[in-house]
């Protein structure tokens, strides 16, 4: 079954995880098809915009569980490939920058000339969330569940999350979410800026403006995008990236790290 579906209709890119018997849970597969549908889609010829969503009851929530059960048990959870090692130092068009697949995955996202929509429903947790984080808008359900969980599992976010969440939300609150890896519901998501607006159906709302957007000059349109996301500082940006990618490799694995997937295992066996 493919992780990852994506159709193409008037110019508008529908492009769902698809794991849905997993509330869509984020496994080395999903990695591989998210990156490389979205690598696909940024040589599609007509395209206007994109939508990103999840089948079933939730957008993601999160790393697979059979990873966590892996780094308990000091195992393996990712296979030698994902390592990189032989990637280029220009990821995207961006002068000496190399990416980590996770951060791949949410990152080719923000890269796209087109604007990129997130509908999120249900659980957009962890890794998750930093996927929708790579989206230009996040449209998310009034009952919707987000957070930054990788505390709980002695995890920092490495998936682009500590370079874009604090210019979503300020550093305090980024603070606070990924400290804390507390939940919020789509309408604080709103209220603090994490998401940008709530809908009913986020899903047939993101589709509509797409549609819109779809509709209007197309060298306008990626030329607003271009200039607004010129806000980043490039080569911060860049730092915090390397910083993300050489915590997670030094950490995952750790004896301390070890202790809170086991923790959190052993509590969740217990519930």
């Amino acid at each position: 079954m493919d992780r990852v579906l994506c159709r193409l209709e008037g110019g508008v890119a529908d492009v769902r995880l698809n794991r849905p018997d997993k509330l869509n849970a984020l496994d080395d597969a999903m990695f591989a098809e998210l990156i490389g549908v979205g690598e696909r889609l940024r040589h599609e010829a007509g395209l206007r915009a994109i939508v990103l969503s999840g089948e079933g009851r939730a957008f993601s929530a999160g790393l697979d569980f059979a990873a966590f059960q892996a780094q308990a048990d000091a195992r393996p959870w990712r296979p030698a490939a994902v390592e990189d090692a032989g990637d280029p130092p220009d990821e995207f068009g961006v002068p000496g920058l190399v990416l980590g697949r996770g951060q791949k995955a949410v990152w080719v996202w923000q890269v796209h000339e087109v604007p990129v929509i997130a509908a999120v429903h249900g659980f957009a947790l962890g890794g998750g969330l930093q996927l929708a984080l790579g989206a230009d808008i996040r449209l998310v359900a009034p009952d919707a569940r987000m957070g930054v969980l990788e505390m709980d599992w002695g995890l920092t976010p490495d998936m682009c999350g500590t370079q874009i969440l604090p210019r979503l939300v300020g550093v305090d609150v980024a603070k606070e979410l990924t400290l804390t890896a507390r939940k919020v519901t789509g309408e604080e998501a709103v209220r603090i800026g994490l998401a940008t607006r709530v809908c009913a159906d986020p899903r047939e709302e993101a589709l509509a403006i797409a549609a819109q957007i779809a509709g209007r000059n197309p060298a306008a349109v990626r030329a607003a995008k271009s200039m607004l996301n010129r806000a980043w500082d490039e080569e911060a940006m860049k730092a915090g990236f390397r910083a993300e990618r050489a915590f997670m490799e030094r950490n995952v694995g750790s004896p301390l790290q070890r202790e809170a997937v086991r923790a959190r295992l052993d509590g969740a066996a217990r519930r």
